[in-house]
């Protein structure tokens, strides 16, 4: 992936794709506005939401000759390393929502684990969950789940690539994935745990690639709050949307 620093008057900014590393807590509609802020420029967006309680790659894209690509930077399989609370299963499938079962774990072997993820590989069907942007006649999931009230959407087809164990302890296991867009990390958290016999929930998650684009060369999430500095360090790791482009082209071929 090429690395372009503009080397100009930063006045004359017009587009640029710049990867960043989210933190846990914001939003990532609240690191688009950092970036809107730091460059004054109004057509700013990102290629794919972070949950706030996830971190990792975040790319952004601003100015209009980026933001109208920003389909294209979306299509590239998606990877992540996310860490399942066992025994417990909440209504939002992550940490943010109310225990609706809890179960023992009991003891869990290596191979026990990697068999039940290795039947996790490959095409399958996946409904959206109730707590999510996806939207139903004009109103996201989220807005209907809060009163209560439950919507079935049609199960949407996904492909997890590879998935394996990277760490077991007594009460979560951490593992990989690599999949497709439109994955819910939360939901395979979830099926996870009921395939084990125990129950999960999604207690920590980061998104290490999107595509070629690595987590590793994303400038930290935090540098951009530093107002004085924001705009410096954006004109200092942006890409032009030709080179990305120009790449992504070239993975393909």
């Amino acid at each position: 992936m090429s690395h372009v620093s503009y080397g100009i008057d930063p006045g004359t900014f017009e587009e640029g794709v710049f990867l960043v590393d989210k933190p846990v807590g914001p939003s990532s509609f609240k690191m688009v506005q950092l970036v809107r802020r730091a460059l004054g420029i109004k057509k700013v967006g990102h290629a794919g939401t972070l949950d706030p309680l996830a971190s990792g790659l975040l790319i952004i894209c601003a100015g209009r000759p980026a933001t109208k690509h920003i389909s294209r930077l979306m299509a590239g399989e998606k990877e992540y390393e996310a860490t399942l609370a066992l025994g417990v299963e909440t209504d939002t499938m992550d940490t943010e929502g109310t225990v609706i079962a809890e179960n023992p774990v009991g003891h869990l072997l290596p191979q026990e684990v990697e068999n039940c993820l290795a039947g996790f590989l490959g095409e399958q069907m996946q409904s959206p969950p109730q707590f999510s942007a996806v939207k139903h006649k004009g109103k996201p999931l989220y807005h209907y789940a809060r009163k209560g009230i439950t919507v079935h959407k049609e199960p949407r087809r996904i492909t997890i690539e590879d998935i394996r164990c990277l760490k077991i302890e007594s009460t979560s296991i951490s593992i990989k994935v690599v999949c497709s867009k439109g994955t819910y990390i939360r939901v395979l958290a979830s099926d996870i745990g009921r395939a084990l016999g125990c129950g999960a929930h999604l207690s920590a998650l980061r998104r290490t690639g999107s595509g070629s684009f690595r987590a590793e060369d994303a400038l930290p999430g935090k540098m951009l709050e530093e107002k004085d500095r924001a705009r410096e360090l954006l004109l200092e790791n942006v890409r032009h949307i030709d080179d990305v482009l120009k790449d992504i082209n070239d993975e393909l071929t």
